[in-house]
């Protein structure tokens, strides 16, 4: 700990996994003196008040004439897009990927002078940034700048490990013919923002990366499934075994109908706007023995569930997990990262960006099974169930790392991180 409270600003991504990240991390320092103040954007407003923080905020585009939810934005982004993800991953590259890439760029242009703005108001002793896009204003306030990393770690590229958002195997099956693609799609919009964030002073990105590293960088993944083995990190980078926020409500356990195991499906805040999909996986489920705490999402009351479930549009996930026997999720950071914390086994059915990333390291790791999400075929999903809750052997070694996970307490080592970098 400092000697010297500091004043913390952090920059989430407008989405519950990077935002959830940061109120975990923010809400020791704040605990430990510090002043803690989120530019989060607009659509937060009041949440992040309600949990010990400041909120100085931010628009990424014109503000709606109404009042949103937190993160509307990629909600209405997500169902609007969800046909895309029937696709290859080399296929979305074009329809999913690219698109979100130039919501992201468009965000930061817009939002840089409100954030040079905040930054002369808040006068901040070290900037912390949960993104995937660089905003110049961070790194040219002439304070420490932290990056995290809370998407799948394969953000930080490497010739020895696979291309973000491709979901391929390790063996390097299909890498060149994506990374070919990535280039073909994206170099265009990465020259023109690269030529803007060098406009607004900021030094150059590297070759199409969309972001800077920071003077300090963390990133959220536990070392049972890390790939450092294969694509060393620098010094300037610490590796958080995972980062579940204490915030969460309290959380007791509903009298669900069912003699089976307790199981916890989500596919998170954006994949459960796909109701087709929700209703899908439902309906499977309904047909096993076992007990289910369903994630419903932003659209929940489109979403009718069986009589062996029980499910609210929001739960408090970091209270759920720790009291179920197998986790299914599309593989978002957070839940993925946060089964591990809890030594739990999961099911993966990813639909875009870095949770087909997760999907494949869960899999290829043997902490679990992937599904192929809009292909599976009942007997497919009603197996991988069967067979994870029948693996006593493998419930067991995830029990055993979700206790040394826990014990590494990444909220602390990052809390450490940017004490340190501050001080400096």
């Amino acid at each position: 700990m400092t000697a010297t409270p500091l004043t913390i600003l952090f920059m989430p991504e407008s989405a519950y996994g990077p935002t959830n990240n940061c109120v975990g991390i923010g809400d020791v320092l704040r605990r430990r003196g510090h002043r803690v103040v989120f530019a989060a954007e607009a659509s937060w407003k009041g949440k992040l008040e309600a949990l010990g923080f400041e909120e100085d905020l931010v628009d990424l585009a014109p503000p709606a004439e109404e009042e949103q939810d937190p993160g509307q934005f990629w909600k209405d982004f997500i169902r609007d897009t969800a046909p895309e993800y029937r696709k290859s991953t080399a296929e979305q590259l074009e329809t999913v990927t690219k698109p979100i890439w130039d919501a992201l760029v468009d965000g930061a242009r817009y939002c840089e002078p409100q954030l040079k703005a905040i930054i002369e108001r808040v006068r901040p002793d070290v900037i912390v940034e949960d993104n995937v896009v660089a905003f110049p204003a961070l790194v040219t306030a002439g304070v420490p700048f932290v990056r995290i990393v809370s998407c799948n770690p394969l953000e930080v590229k490497g010739p020895g490990v696979a291309p973000p958002f491709s979901g391929l195997p390790a063996d390097g099956t299909g890498w060149a013919e994506f990374r070919a693609e990535y280039d073909r799609t994206h170099r265009e919009v990465w020259e023109s923002f690269n030529e803007w964030v060098v406009a607004q002073g900021a030094p150059p990105l590297p070759d199409l990366e969309f972001i800077h590293e920071g003077d300090a960088n963390l990133y959220v993944y536990p070392e049972i499934a890390d790939y450092v083995a294969d694509r060393p990190l620098g010094g300037s980078w610490t590796r958080l075994d995972s980062s579940v926020r204490e915030t969460d409500d309290d959380f007791t356990l509903p009298d669900i109908p069912g003699e089976g195991s307790l199981i916890y499906f989500s596919l998170g805040s954006l994949g459960s706007a796909d109701v087709e999909l929700m209703r899908r996986v439902i309906s499977v489920l309904a047909r096993t023995p076992h007990r289910y705490i369903v994630s419903k999402g932003p659209l929940h009351e489109e979403i009718e569930l069986a009589p062996n479930m029980w499910g609210a549009e929001f739960v408090p996930q970091t209270k759920i997990i720790p009291l179920v026997d197998l986790v299914i999720t599309h593989g978002g950071n957070n839940t993925t990262t946060e089964a591990f914390h809890f030594g739990k086994p999961m099911i993966v059915m990813p639909l875009f960006w870095d949770q087909y990333d997760n999907a494949q390291r869960v899999h290829e790791t043997g902490y679990g099974v992937r599904l192929d999400t809009y292909r599976f075929t009942d007997d497919e999903l009603i197996g991988a169930i069967g067979e994870l809750l029948g693996d006593q052997a493998l419930r067991d070694r995830l029990a055993a790392a979700g206790e040394e996970i826990r014990r590494r307490d990444g909220l602390r080592v990052a809390a450490d991180v940017i004490e340190n970098v501050a001080a400096k």
